[in-house]
């Protein structure tokens, strides 16, 4: 299947309905309902369902969601065994996320690996169009989304407070990248860029991560990094964060980079596309402030992870962009060079405007 198509529902209940029976033995009658079969995208394939099934304790009927391994994946090791086994294991802590089910590592039943969790109802603030411009975000007064950005980042500084040692993290120090954990986030990425981009300086990209090594901060916090850290990967009901999703991008590191990437997609579903914030969204002043309390020290390198974030998220672009065109969809020309990533990064860095 290629990006843009679409699994065919039929068959992919034939093959859910026995994969769900092997994992529930004492059910019966095990029927997969309103099975919700979206397009393939660069993401996670996301399927909706509702799993019925009777037992000696009788009927039972469970919203469920699947998340398929994509096709085309934007990063070049891709492990979604690691997302399910991070989610897995912040069940024991205040930060909310789904309840795990089950994870399938092979590619027999559904063509890719895939994991089941729990469906949690709420809204998630939407990428595309960006919520400052459409969407739930757009229908809420000023307060609500007040509430909601205060109550996302809440959550977020939950995710830094955490024992990583204690939940086992400690086996996501990549010590085959680099020795420290930001050695290893800029060797990881400088291999990102040349397998996205190839052994060719990118304009903007290179001279960045020639700046970001120059200028490493030393002697670093060390904490569990969410990684896409954004209210776009949070769900909420009532205002309030209730599930933290997407942990593809999980790290060991500082914190700090959690909220410049916060910060960074947020200039960047907002200014950096030419519109302004919605009302209501505290200022990135406040918002500095309020993390500074929530985790109980001071932000000492933000603008250093700003450049990291930007540079990471142009990084990114390349290979969006190679999947788009490899799928023959609209793409800008030389948008890979000169977007909104590659010009809020050369900006932060006094860089010559991509072109």
């Amino acid at each position: 299947m290629a990006i843009g198509d679409q699994r065919d529902p039929e068959a992919t209940r034939a093959a859910l309905t026995p994969w769900f029976a092997s994992r529930l033995p004492d059910a019966r009658d095990v029927e997969v309902r309103n099975l919700v079969v979206p397009t393939m995208g660069f993401s996670n394939e996301t399927l909706l369902l509702d799993l019925a099934w009777r037992d000696p304790d009788g009927a039972h009927v469970e919203p469920l969601v699947i998340r398929v391994r994509p096709k085309g994946q934007i990063f070049p090791e891709y492990d979604l065994g690691r997302q399910y086994d991070v989610m897995r294991r912040l069940a024991a802590t205040d930060v909310p996320v789904p309840r795990m089910r089950w994870f399938e590592e092979s590619d027999a039943v559904l063509g890719a690996s895939f994991y089941v969790m729990d469906r949690i109802e709420g809204v998630v603030p939407p990428d595309n169009p960006p919520y400052h411009v459409a969407g739930v975000c757009t229908e809420m007064s000023p307060e609500s989304r007040e509430a909601l950005w205060w109550d996302g980042l809440d959550k977020l500084a939950r995710v830094h407070k955490l024992d990583w040692r204690a939940l086992g993290f400690d086996y996501l120090d990549s010590r085959q990248w680099g020795r420290t954990p930001l050695e290893q986030q800029l060797n990881y990425y400088e291999h990102f860029l040349r397998w996205a981009w190839g052994e060719r300086p990118h304009p903007t990209c290179t001279p960045a991560l020639a700046w970001l090594r120059e200028h490493m901060p030393a002697n670093e916090p060390v904490g569990l990094c969410w990684g896409d850290s954004r209210i776009g990967n949070q769900m909420f009901r009532d205002d309030r964060c209730v599930a933290v999703l997407d942990w593809e991008m999980v790290w060991l590191g500082n914190p700090e980079q959690d909220l410049a990437w916060w910060l960074f997609l947020d200039w960047h579903h907002s200014a950096g596309i030419g519109v302004d914030r919605l009302a209501g969204f505290p200022s990135r002043e406040a918002t500095i402030a309020r993390y500074e309390e929530l985790v109980g020290r001071r932000v000492e390198h933000l603008h250093y992870y700003e450049v990291f974030a930007a540079f990471r998220f142009a990084v990114i672009m390349i290979r969006v962009v190679a999947l788009v065109r490899a799928a023959e969809l609209p793409m800008p020309e030389n948008y890979e060079v000169n977007n909104t990533c590659t010009q809020g990064l050369a900006g932060l860095l006094g860089l010559p405007p991509p072109h």
